[in-house]
């Protein structure tokens, strides 16, 4: 099944806000097999929307709308579908029971602009936004639905999980069944990569797919399959799965989808142990994307952004001496930072960081993206130099990467 998307609203056509609805809205979708025709961006417009929504018709059977619903006069979505789709605007009274529950929730005090939104075109089926106040309008015409969702990206994606896909599924039935099973490799470019494992690559079935999906010092392998009989899908996606792993031998660090951090806790969790970090050029990165992850409290104590020398010596315990002789970036301030958090946080293992991730600051024996990483466990201290090309985010997101990579190959040699 193709969908097509559309974005609407002013401020992402002059980049003051950034579409992330689409990508969320392609991600869940994928899974089931539906495919993302098209995405629109438009103009707070009534023209706009109409031109867009007629497009999008012209090659998916389902669109999908974001934006434009809120309760100012620049959200002309719903009046918009209303003249597309016909009907009047009328007050719907489980609409506006469900924004007074969202406002005493928040302790917040309705007020006549936003009890607005409680009125909806009579030709849509109203969906109850959960999570927030502007409702979602299910229209059909010619056989064909649109979903109007809110623009805020958390509404979306809550959304579409509890109510929207479900009902999309159901509406649209398929007897086509579905598999998916991923690899996440390490210590290969892409290119690379591709060329290692061409020849499998090429002799794979019709009904399966192999995507890549990089990201810095990582690329996740995807192999995607579509089959009319599910023992023939599951049986060959395996097998192929298997060979794959086989083929790419200690370079696979997961054979399953999960984020790197999450492994690393479970790493972390099945050996009862705990972990703390001590970050200089990634500026907490490190503990940010840990406590992302539900649960991580179990293994995760805390984490210091030692950033100033003063900062590494007076919580950490760095020397002096150390600093003055070999710098902050230095895989000798790094072994004394890991072994500092342990102490200061009481925990087993650490992580640490320290470099520079430009664009200034840098110099011909430490340019910028020269990034010292040292990783401590019970049994070791791994300390060394890496140099990430790229801008400071990127060097950040590669010196994050990496370092939760090493730490998860060190873990894993402490046996359970």
């Amino acid at each position: 099944m193709n969908i097509s998307i559309i974005a609407i609203g002013t401020e992402l056509l002059i980049g003051q806000v950034i579409d992330t609805n689409s990508g969320d809205i392609a991600r869940k979708f994928a899974p089931h097999g539906w495919r993302v025709n098209d995405v629109q961006v438009v103009d707070d417009d009534a023209y706009q929307i109409t031109r867009a929504i007629e497009r999008a018709f012209e090659s998916s059977d389902v669109v999908i709308t974001t934006g434009g619903l809120g309760p100012t006069k620049d959200d002309i979505t719903k009046s918009t579908l209303r003249d597309y789709f016909g009907g009047e605007m009328q007050e719907d009274p489980s609409v506006l029971e469900n924004i007074k529950r969202v406002f005493e929730k928040r302790g917040l005090t309705l007020n006549a602009l936003t009890a607005q939104q409680a009125v909806v075109p009579t030709s849509c089926k109203v969906i109850q936004n959960t999570v927030g106040t502007a409702p979602i309008m299910w229209f059909e015409k010619d056989s064909k639905v649109l979903v109007s969702m809110p623009g805020v990206p958390f509404e979306t994606r809550e959304m579409l999980d509890s109510a929207v896909i479900p009902a999309l599924l159901d509406r649209f039935k398929s007897d086509v069944n579905i598999e998916h099973r991923c690899v996440l490799v390490t210590g290969y470019t892409e290119s690379l990569l591709a060329m290692t494992i061409a020849k499998w690559e090429d002799a794979l079935p019709s009904f399966l797919h192999l995507a890549y999906l990089p990201k810095p010092g990582l690329v996740r392998l995807r192999i995607d399959g579509v089959h009319h009989d599910k023992d023939i899908l599951i049986n060959e996606i395996d097998r192929q799965h298997k060979q794959l792993c086989d083929m790419l031998g200690d370079h696979v660090l997961c054979d399953r989808d999960t984020l790197i951090e999450a492994l690393l806790i479970d790493e972390l969790r099945a050996r009862g142990m705990s972990l703390s970090t001590a970050e200089s050029c990634t500026g907490g990165n490190i503990a940010h994307v840990l406590t992302e992850i539900p649960g991580c409290s179990d293994i995760f104590n805390g984490g210091l952004v030692a950033y100033s020398n003063q900062v590494k010596e007076n919580i950490l315990g760095v020397s002096a001496a150390t600093l003055e002789r070999h710098g902050a970036v230095s895989e000798e301030v790094v072994k004394e930072m890991v072994t500092g958090a342990c102490k200061a946080l009481n925990t087993d293992c650490a992580v640490a960081t320290s470099g520079i991730a430009g664009p200034g600051g840098g110099t011909a024996e430490k340019p910028v993206g020269t990034v010292c990483i040292g990783v401590k466990t019970p049994d070791t201290i791994f300390t060394n130099t890496y140099h990430f090309p790229g801008t400071r985010q990127r060097v950040i997101e590669r010196a994050t990467m990496t370092a939760i990579v090493k730490a998860i190959e060190l873990i894993r040699n402490i046996s359970i």
